[in-house]
């Protein structure tokens, strides 16, 4: 078998399919970069007392509005209460907005924004569930998790 210099519409053809290549990954690169910077992770309160959520960037955080925490600020729409988990872990949200109308105490919540270097969670979108047997599902979960390990000796 004698191997000799390439044809150049062989050659032609090689660099055209690298080039094709070249450009779908360099796509690919840029589509999921995109994807990435758009996902709102949630975390349970556990996870924001622990220090897992990141400072700064938007995330979803969520669990049950304990009783009595909700304080209003007078002459404007913001709003803070605390949110728990029911095993005692809990942290601070506000949130400057109209409230959704079924949102109260003892309901579960999601709420989208950032977490402070305080330890404040500052919401642009707060959730509440929409009837007595509706939770969110993120919330619903990691109350379930949190009450199994309660359980666990």
């Amino acid at each position: 078998m004698k191997f000799g210099a390439m044809k150049p519409q062989r050659r032609n053809r090689l660099l055209l399919v690298l080039g094709l290549l070249a450009g779908v990954g360099l796509a690919l690169t840029f589509v999921l970069k995109a994807l990435n910077s758009n996902i709102n992770l949630f975390y349970t309160p556990v996870q924001v007392i622990d220090g897992e959520v990141p400072i700064g960037a938007r995330v979803r955080a969520g669990g049950m509005v304990e009783a009595g925490s909700i304080r209003r600020s007078e002459g404007s729409l913001e709003v803070a209460f605390t949110v728990s988990d029911l095993a005692g872990a809990a942290f601070e949200i506000r949130y400057i907005g109209i409230l959704p109308d079924l949102f109260r105490e003892g309901q579960g919540v999601v709420a989208t924004g950032a977490l402070s270097q305080d330890g404040v969670f500052f919401a642009e979108e707060i959730l509440a569930k929409h009837d007595e047997k509706y939770m969110p599902p993120e919330v619903a979960m990691a109350l379930d998790a949190t009450k199994l390990e309660a359980l666990q000796p």
